[in-house]
C-alpha cells in the first residue's frame, strides 16, 4: 500500500513537470491525464489507508527524487524523452508488476481489489506511454501546434479519462509485493 501510495505521488509530481516544461502536445496531454488519474488514484489509496490505520508516505521515494532532479535539468526532446522513458514506461511497467504482486500475495481483501481495480488504467497508461514512445521514434511526435493522436485511443479499459479517472493506478518503485 506504501509502495502504491509512493509510486501515485511520483507520477503526479513528473507529470506536473511535465506540463510546464515539455513543448509537445502529445506529452502535455500524456502528464496532463498522469496528474489526474494519479490523483484520484491517491485519493483512493489515501481513503483505504486511514479506514486500516497505515501511514503513508508524502513524497516520491529516493529514486524518484533523483530521477526528477536529472529530468529538471533537461529541455525540449531531452526532456520528452527522459520523462517518457521514466514516467511513461519503466514506471508502468514497475507498477504493473507492483499490482500483479498485489493481487496476488497481499492478505488483505480490500487491498486485492483495489489493486485489481486500478490494474486496467496502469495498463491503459503503459499503452499511451508506447504510442507515444513509438511515435517519438519515428519522428511522428506532434509539435506544439499539432494534436494529441498519440494519447487519444489506445486504452485498455475504454477511451478518454472519464473511463479511467476513478480506477487509475500509477507508475513507481515494486520495492513491496505485501502492500503493507
Amino acid at each position: 500500500m506504501k509502495d502504491f501510495a509512493q509510486a501515485n505521488i511520483s507520477e503526479i509530481e513528473a507529470g506536473k513537470m511535465a506540463q510546464d516544461k515539455t513543448k509537445n502536445d502529445q506529452v502535455k496531454t500524456f502528464a496532463q491525464k498522469m496528474v489526474d488519474d494519479h490523483t484520484t488514484a491517491l485519493k483512493q489509496v489515501q481513503d483505504l489507508a486511514q479506514q486500516k490505520g497505515v501511514t503513508l508516505p508524502t513524497e516520491p521515494d529516493t529514486k524518484h527524487k533523483a530521477a526528477m532532479k536529472m529530468m529538471g535539468a533537461l529541455d525540449g526532446d531531452k526532456f520528452d524523452a527522459a520523462y517518457m522513458k521514466q514516467g511513461g514506461l519503466n514506471d508502468h511497467k514497475s507498477t504493473h508488476k507492483l499490482l500483479t504482486q498485489m493481487q496476488n500475495k497481499a492478505k488483505d481483501p480490500d487491498l486485492k481489489a483495489m489493486a485489481a481495480k486500478v490494474q486496467p488504467a496502469v495498463d491503459q497508461h503503459l499503452q499511451m506511454a508506447q504510442s507515444i514512445e513509438k511515435d517519438r521514434s519515428t519522428g511522428n511526435m506532434s509539435g506544439s501546434s499539432g494534436g494529441s493522436a498519440g494519447t487519444s485511443g489506445k486504452s485498455a479499459s475504454g477511451s478518454g479519462t472519464s473511463s479511467t479517472k476513478s480506477t487509475s493506478g500509477t507508475s513507481g518503485s515494486s520495492n513491496s509485493g505485501s502492500g503493507k
